[in-house]
């Protein structure tokens, strides 16, 4: 009996759990939503820019993030760099995912590289092993 009541308090510290994803391709962004939304008891929000990314992150703070690198008007990794020196988020684990992934950059960081097209069960492992506690 015991247990199952961990159980359940581990789903619900899952359930507040916030993921943001910032990709600017609607279909990649709407599937990210979909997958992580029903594989996943982790709120998802998406947005397609880095500039919606630092309006958000204005009123939450979000368990992971994920951004594609190639973004219009400013990388993923340049919106990184941003939300660490502004809003302290360095501790936020961070998925950067491209065809096009600059792994030094992405090393330098101590990031998670993820090459598009990717397969959704890496990234679905990759997520929880990030949000496991």
């Amino acid at each position: 009996m015991q247990h199952l009541t961990h159980k359940t308090q581990k789903d619900l510290e899952k359930s507040n759990k916030i993921i943001l994803v910032v990709e600017d391709d609607n279909s990649i962004g709407s599937i990210l939503v979909d997958i992580l939304s029903q594989e996943t008891s982790y709120h998802v929000l998406l947005v397609t820019d880095a500039f919606q990314a630092m309006r958000v992150l204005r009123t939450i703070r979000p368990s992971l993030f994920m951004t594609d690198y190639l973004l219009p008007q400013m990388n993923g990794i340049a919106l990184y760099d941003h939300l660490c020196a502004t809003n302290d988020l360095k501790h936020v684990p961070t998925i950067v995912m491209s065809a096009y992934l600059p792994e030094d950059e992405v090393k330098k960081r101590q990031l998670i590289g993820i090459n598009k097209p990717f397969e959704l069960d890496e990234l679905l492992d990759t997520v929880e092993k990030l949000l496991e506690d």
